[in-house]
């Protein structure tokens, strides 16, 4: 007996303990196959595997979380697992900390940029106040630096936030009137011809999804991030804009049959010399299948002035799945 209920309290632990424990993840693979318009440049299929894994363990009001990426594959050549964000949450009275290796956030004008850093924010008078203490600087200055003091507030319906950074600043508004969604984002670094302004609009009509976005760079400042406007960071799928070069995009989604249809028209302009606009059309189709995964068909089709040899048509087959 005594056997009987010394196992069940050890089990009744370890269950406790593991409650506290998760992991997750997430799969793809994908096959494409390139269909370049020039004639010297050579079509290709090719097969690709990416994975992501994430541990989140738990102790009271303390999360710790450990993301695994580079768990990749192309053509049977894999990658190691390299260790992305490594961090802890907790508490300290009202105050929030979190500290550790993670990115700065990932946004259509920047790429996510991973530093060890610490932050600490908490609420007061209904405004929300952050401190950023960080290693290093990116984009002149703009993207994350040793100091950095946020406060963000609600006013009517409005949401408002203002960065104020060691060599810039940063300032977002967003709203909802009649049913359409607007936000703006402004970065403003110190050094001339470097801001960057972001305007996304959004709403629906009669089942179809619509958006707008613009990007625009000044003369010295370049577009790097990776959103649904467009892959632009430094090892970018589809393109690199360079400085000065503005984005436009439109998107229109919906359902049909219980596929999810979307549309998109992306164009990349703006530079001081002519020859180096780039564009693209893409379809997407998406469907969830009744094994869990998940089905995505991508057709994109790019013309880039900067050379005859870069005009492609792609078709890319994805199959993934979260656990």
């Amino acid at each position: 007996m005594k056997k009987l209920i010394a196992l069940a309290v050890a089990s009744s632990v370890s269950a406790v303990a593991m409650a506290d424990l998760s992991i997750t993840g997430s799969l793809k693979t994908n096959y494409t196959h390139k269909d370049y318009e020039h004639a010297t440049s050579n079509d290709s299929d090719s097969f690709s595997t990416e994975g992501d894994l994430k541990i989140t363990g738990k102790s009271g009001d303390t999360t710790v979380v450990m993301n695994f990426g580079n768990i990749d594959a192309a053509s049977g050549n894999g990658s190691s697992p390299v260790a992305e964000d490594v961090y802890l949450t907790t508490k300290i009275g009202d105050i929030n900390v979190k500290m550790g290796d993670y990115d700065n956030g990932n946004n259509p004008y920047r790429a996510s940029t991973r530093a060890q850093r610490a932050s600490l924010s908490t609420s007061l008078g209904g405004f929300d106040i952050a401190y950023t203490n960080g290693n290093g600087t990116a984009n002149g200055g703009s993207d994350y630096q040793d100091d950095e003091v946020s406060i963000g507030t609600t006013l009517g319906g409005v949401k408002a936030k203002y960065v104020a950074k060691d060599s810039a600043d940063a300032f977002s508004v967003s709203t909802e009137v009649a049913g359409v969604n607007v936000s703006y984002t402004s970065d403003n670094p110190d050094a001339a011809q470097t801001d960057r302004t972001v305007l996304e609009v959004s709403t629906e009509v009669q089942g179809v999804g619509i958006k707008y976005g613009q990007i625009d760079a000044d003369l010295s400042a370049t577009i790097s991030g990776d959103s649904w406007m467009g892959d632009y960071e430094a090892s970018a799928v589809e393109f690199t804009p360079l400085a000065g070069q503005d984005v436009t995009a439109v998107e229109l989604s919906t359902n049909v049959a219980g596929n999810k249809v979307a549309f998109r028209n992306i164009n990349v302009d703006g530079y001081a010399t002519a020859g180096y606009d780039w564009s693209m059309n893409k379809v997407i189709v998406t469907r969830p299948l009744a094994s869990g995964a998940t089905l995505e068909i991508t057709y994109k089709d790019i013309q880039d002035d900067g050379s005859v040899y870069t005009d492609v048509e792609i078709l890319d087959i994805e199959l993934a799945v979260s656990f």
